[in-house]
């Protein structure tokens, strides 16, 4: 038995999905190549989570990064969710 989900593999989140919520976050956010967006989709087993989310990190030189959480799976996160998500605020 795995202990908090360790030991189970998720299969890994469509590249497809992953690059097109990086050029919407670019597009919403202003961002240009030199600031890093990462995009990840995480399991969480607490009962107060969503289940699946996805999780992008948007890494602006100088300034603290921020993070952003969409509750759905990355391969469902829609351009109109992000717009959403970043000007709800820090």
């Amino acid at each position: 038995m795995a202990l908090f989900g360790l030991g189970r593999r998720q299969p890994p989140a469509d590249q497809g999905a992953r690059a097109a919520i990086v050029a919407w976050v670019r597009r919403v956010g202003g961002f240009d190549e030199a600031v890093i967006v990462k995009v990840s989709e995480i399991v969480c087993a607490d009962p107060a989570c969503p289940g699946t989310e996805t999780v992008i990190l948007v890494m602006v030189p100088g300034v603290p990064t921020r993070a952003v959480k969409v509750a759905r799976a990355m391969a469902e996160v829609t351009e109109a969710e992000i717009a959403a998500a970043f000007h709800a605020g820090p």
